[in-house]
């Protein structure tokens, strides 16, 4: 059952990457109308939030953007840090509502940052124990009753789905918080802003699946732990 779950799962991420990537291809061939690259959408959302001690820079990678708290950066991908179309404006002022959400101690983003080194350990608990299980499975299991290695599981999946259903808010608030600004200061005009939207959009289906998956994945331990209980 578990890999029926990480097969559908897995096509359904793969298709939502596939049409991300499609969406950010197409809309990367419009040029703004205001001929801004996206490092230069980044720094001007920040100054006019007030935020003067976040940098903006350029990171390799495609679809690597990201802002990082613990160092106040914004991390943009090459092709969003000089691209001049809808696509760079809707990812880099995504990345800088992150920013101002930090900058105004947004609760969500808060508890998801100080979830961080929890859900690292609990990744790392989860790699280990699937490894033991795919090469020595039998020797867990004469080991340890099986009740303790699922509440483990069970414990260390459900850290995870936790972090993952706190990220979407985030996710959510930040695409909101860049689509209200670069409407209301006019970065993009009336046919930008849909595409700018829609790429968002298919950028935050990927935090979506990847909950579902995660909290279909914490059930499925659940009902296994449940049913070798009883």
């Amino acid at each position: 059952m578990i890999w029926v779950i990480i097969i559908v799962f897995g096509i359904i991420s793969f298709a939502v990457q596939h049409k991300l990537k499609s969406k950010f291809k197409k809309y990367s061939q419009v040029p703004l109308n205001k001929n801004l690259s996206g490092a230069e959408i980044a720094q001007l959302m920040l100054a006019d939030h007030g935020i003067h001690d976040v940098k903006v820079i350029s990171v390799s990678g495609h679809l690597s953007d990201h802002y990082n708290p613990s160092n106040r950066t914004v991390n943009l991908s090459e092709a969003v840090y000089h691209g001049r179309n809808a696509a760079a404006a809707a990812v880099a002022s995504h990345e800088c509502g992150h920013a101002v959400q930090h900058a105004k101690a947004y609760s969500m983003l808060e508890f998801r940052s100080a979830m961080v080194p929890i859900q690292n350990a609990s990744a790392k608990i989860l790699n280990i124990i699937m490894m033991i299980m795919l090469f020595g499975g039998i020797f867990l299991f004469q080991t340890f009753p099986i009740q303790l290695v699922l509440l483990v599981i069970i414990g260390a999946y459900s850290v995870m789905t936790l972090f993952s259903l706190v990220t979407l808010p985030v996710e959510f608030d930040a695409s909101k918080r860049a689509l209200a600004w670069v409407k209301e200061r006019h970065i993009v005009d009336s046919n930008e802003y849909g595409m700018a939207k829609d790429a968002l959009k298919w950028a935050a289906m990927t935090y979506v699946v990847a909950a579902l998956a995660s909290l279909v994945t914490l059930l499925y331990y659940i009902s296994m732990f449940l049913g070798n209980r009883d």
